[in-house]
């Protein structure tokens, strides 16, 4: 389990997530919402040790996260940024494989397994044909399936995406939603920003909503997705709102 108490962090002296606490435990998938510059980002990194906390503990299986190698880390969490520029001109299967390797520190080199292995996610994926080519030549949508599936391929218990779906088409949302619920049937706990309310309803367990820095309301999505208080979250006015969803014709039928 991933569990963070009253933890801060920001930039500098600046406090961005401001004494929030978090579980994240296996089998299941929590959403976090919030609009832009809330925090959501940072509390990612955080969770994960790329950006230090300021204050508070955060601990993974019980152990203090900050105590933990690189490797280690990687064992136990998997990350997917919003955006993510490679300087070389690795192919899909490279960036798959750095996912496969990360477990295991600098001078670690693959095998038939791990090839194997880095295919079959991209199969998963759907993304089999790609594998040959070149990341940097490759659409903003299928950039972020390859970070996706570089993050499969880590095969870590506990998987952070921070908003997964932004560059990707409306059906390869669809198919996005579907792994995600996979994953929890597997046992892995996963993480995942979005600023699609429906996303949260097809396919959480629980739902996070993050607004200057706070959480403001957590609980099933039955519970936390109203008019009243995503109109509050998104400081909107509730008929506004209301028209939007049902413009959108938001859906509340789960992925099973």
């Amino acid at each position: 389990m991933i569990e963070a108490h009253n933890l801060h962090a920001g930039y500098g002296e600046r406090s961005i997530v401001k004494g929030v606490s978090l579980r994240l435990a296996p089998g299941e998938t929590v959403a976090l919402l919030g609009p832009n510059g809330c925090g959501k980002t940072t509390l990612l990194k955080t969770l994960c040790a790329i950006h230090p906390a300021q204050d508070g503990t955060l601990k993974v299986d019980d152990h203090d996260l900050a105590t933990l190698s690189a490797p280690e880390r990687a064992r136990r969490i998997a990350y997917v940024p919003q955006q993510h520029r490679l300087v070389f001109a690795y192919s899909v299967i490279d960036v798959v494989m750095m996912g496969r390797l990360a477990g295991r520190g600098l001078i670690a080199r693959p095998g038939p397994a791990d090839f194997a292995a880095a295919q079959a996610v991209l199969a998963r994926i759907g993304l089999q044909k790609l594998a040959a080519c070149s990341y940097a030549e490759l659409s903003g949508g299928q950039r972020q399936q390859v970070l996706i599936a570089r993050a499969l391929a880590q095969d870590a218990p506990y998987l952070l995406l921070d908003e997964p779906a932004s560059s990707l088409d409306y059906g390869n949302q669809l198919r996005l939603l579907e792994l995600l619920a996979q994953l929890r049937d597997d046992g892995r706990g996963v993480l995942f920003t979005t600023h699609h309310p429906d996303h949260a309803f097809v396919v959480a367990s629980r739902v996070v909503m993050m607004q200057e820095g706070a959480f403001i309301a957590e609980g099933i999505p039955a519970q936390c997705m109203h008019r009243d208080l995503l109109a509050r979250l998104y400081s909107l006015p509730a008929d506004k709102l209301e028209q939007a969803a049902q413009a959108q014709r938001w859906t509340t039928a789960r992925v099973s």
